[in-house]
């Protein structure tokens, strides 16, 4: 069996997908319909796509990695941590940066968490990557929203039964002072916090494939910030074996320019885009 090639899957997990009524299920607490916390638009279809490319792979994919956004309920990026200058909530999709913290506007609803706060957002706009924005409570550990998208789950256990395989499942973002939209690596790394560091073990262990297809949501976000952070330090500089699945990701509303331009820079830069119907085919010669 091949192993050349690794199926790299980004956050593929029910908040994020746009799941019609008949895929959520029931709350028995509340005896309503779970709802995704942060449904990216077309990710339902995309992970659809993605779990036939799995089936019709089979022996070509050498190994699965899926990246899961783990989060706790207080996080620095959500509207549990913050609060306006008068005491009101924040509400979801808001952006906040340290000069109006400074004035005033949004604190902590900790005050003795202001002087961490403020080092972070000074740290984070410094490397010019991204504006805290503030989410929806999504992807919290242990909740339905964290679990893995059911077709996509469904596939790569079928490719596990079959080879007596492992799906690797890699966590990241439960550090509740920093955003962690990389898989490997955290915006604002935490010197106390091994997960939030670079993580090169395994950005090595993936570049031991020959080919590293790589899918899942959201393409403006997770799977940017982990393209780039994987294409700037991959040992090998190969970037021809990076092979972006484009019709397997999906951008969250509002950010379909940055998800172009990411995907126009890694092609630039010898990354290759497909779609989930090319891909069989280049695995299938590997079987």
């Amino acid at each position: 069996m091949s192993s050349r090639t690794t199926l790299l899957i980004i956050d593929p997990q029910n908040d994020f997908c746009d799941l019609p009524e008949d895929w959520r299920g029931t709350d028995p607490l509340r005896n309503a319909s779970l709802a995704p916390a942060l449904p990216v638009g077309g990710a339902h279809a995309d992970m659809l796509r993605l779990a036939a490319l799995i089936d019709a792979g089979g022996d070509g994919i050498g190994r699965i990695v899926v990246t899961l956004d783990s989060h706790q309920r207080v996080d620095i990026a959500h509207p549990t941590f913050w609060q306006t200058g008068d005491g009101t909530d924040v509400g979801p999709f808001t952006a906040i940066t340290a000069a109006q913290v400074r004035a005033g506007a949004y604190r902590p609803r900790d005050a003795a968490a202001l002087p961490r706060t403020l080092a972070y957002l000074d740290t984070l706009e410094q490397a010019g990557r991204y504006t805290l924005m503030v989410w929806p409570v999504h992807c919290e550990i242990g909740s339905w929203g964290h679990n893995v998208h059911p077709a996509v789950k469904a596939a790569y256990n079928r490719w596990e039964d079959r080879r007596l395989g492992v799906v690797q499942k890699v966590t990241k973002g439960s550090n509740p002072w920093t955003e962690h939209y990389s898989a490997l690596q955290a915006e604002v790394p935490d010197p106390a916090d091994d997960d939030t560091q670079l993580n090169r073990s395994l950005i090595a262990s993936l570049d031991q494939a020959d080919r590293i297809v790589i899918a899942g949501e959201a393409s403006s976000h997770c799977v940017k910030a982990t393209v780039e952070h994987l294409a700037q330090h991959l040992p090998s500089r190969r970037l021809d074996k990076l092979l972006l699945v484009t019709d397997a990701m999906s951008p969250v509303t509002g950010f379909e320019a940055q998800a172009r331009a990411f995907l126009d820079n890694l092609q630039r830069q010898g990354a290759r885009l497909t779609t989930c119907a090319e891909v069989p085919s280049l695995l299938q010669a590997d079987a």
